[in-house]
C-alpha cells in the first residue's frame, strides 16, 4: 500500500568475502534495509488494524509514522515526509488529531511491526544476532537530519526474547535513517520531491499526494546515481562502530532475512 521512499539500495552480491568496510556495508545492506521495513506498511492487515483503532486508509500510515515525532504542528511532520505531497500529509495529519495522542500512535504502528515479524519471519536467520548488530548500528548513528529516525529510536523496543519484532524494529529505525539521508542527497542535486517520486516510484505519484501535471523523469536520470552515491557515503560512518567481519556479518544476517520474507 505504501512503499519506502526512494532509496539508494544495491544487491546483495556486493558483499566481497567475509571483511567489508563500512562504504560497501552501506551500500550492500541497503536494499535488504528498504524492504524490510516497508513490508509491515504494505500489508493490507495493517490497516484493517487501523481501522480498528479509527482511522480510515491511509491516515494510520501518516499518523503512526509521523507520530514517532510527537504532537508537532502539521508542517513538521510533511517537512520529515520528505517525497510526500505537503499539502496531503498535513491534511491527513490534521485530520487524525483526534484518534488517539500521537506518540500513541506511534507506538501502535511499531506494535504492528512487531506482529508482522513474528507472523512473517521465518528461523532460519539468526534474528537475535542481527537485532544485536542492528542495534548497535542504531546507537551510533548520527540523527542529524533524520528526525523520522530520531523519534523511531526513541519508541518502545520489544524484549530481548522477541528477536524477530526486535530485529525489525531495529532495521526499521535503520530505513528511517537511509530514507531521509536519501532525501537530503537527493535534494542537494537540484531534483525537487515531486520530480524524484516521479522517476523512483511513479505509480506511487497519487498515494503521495502529487497531481498532474508531473515532471519528465528523463530530468532526474543524470542527478540520481550521484545522489545514490552521496546516500551511501552518509550512511557509512555507523559502520564504523562494527569491525570489518561483522559488516559482512550484518549485511549477510540482514539479506538472508530479506530473502526469507520473499517466499
Amino acid at each position: 500500500m505504501l512503499p519506502a521512499l526512494p532509496s539508494a539500495g544495491h544487491p546483495a552480491d556486493q558483499t566481497k568475502g567475509n571483511t567489508m568496510d563500512t562504504l560497501e556495508a552501506a551500500a550492500a545492506s541497503g536494499d535488504a534495509i528498504n524492504g524490510l521495513g516497508t513490508k509491515f506498511m504494505l500489508d493490507l492487515d495493517t490497516y484493517v488494524y487501523g481501522a480498528t483503532l479509527g482511522f480510515e486508509g491511509a491516515d494510520f500510515y501518516l499518523s503512526g509514522r509521523g507520530g514517532a515525532l510527537g504532537d508537532v504542528p502539521a508542517g513538521v511532520v510533511a517537512a520529515a515526509f520528505v517525497f510526500w505531497n505537503p499539502a496531503f500529509v498535513a491534511a491527513g495529519w490534521d485530520r487524525t488529531a483526534g484518534v488517539m495522542p500521537r506518540r500513541e500512535a506511534a507506538q501502535e504502528f511499531a506494535g504492528v511491526c512487531h506482529r508482522w515479524a513474528e507472523e512473517h519471519m521465518g528461523n532460519e536467520v539468526d534474528t537475535a544476532r542481527l537485532a544485536e548488530l542492528a542495534g548497535r548500528l542504531n546507537a551510533a548513528a548520527s540523527p542529524a537530519c533524520a528526525p523520522l529516525f530520531a523519534g523511531w529510536r526513541s519508541l518502545d523496543e520489544p524484549d530481548a526474547d522477541r528477536s524477530k519484532a526486535l530485529a525489525l524494529h531495529r532495521v526499521n529505525g535503520l530505513r528511517e535513517l537511509r530514507g531521509a539521508l536519501h532525501g537530503a542527497a537527493i535534494l542537494a542535486t537540484g531534483v525537487t520531491p515531486h520530480a524524484a517520486v516521479a522517476r523512483r516510484t511513479p505509480y506511487m505519484l497519487e498515494v503521495f499526494g502529487w497531481q498532474e501535471p508531473h515532471p519528465d523523469k528523463a530530468d532526474v536520470r543524470a542527478p540520481w546515481a550521484e545522489a545514490q552515491a552521496a546516500t551511501e557515503r552518509s550512511v557509512a560512518p555507523m559502520f564504523e562502530t562494527l569491525d570489518p567481519a561483522e559488516r559482512a556479518e550484518f549485511v549477510d544476517l540482514v539479506n538472508a532475512l530479506q530473502v526469507s520474507v520473499n517466499t
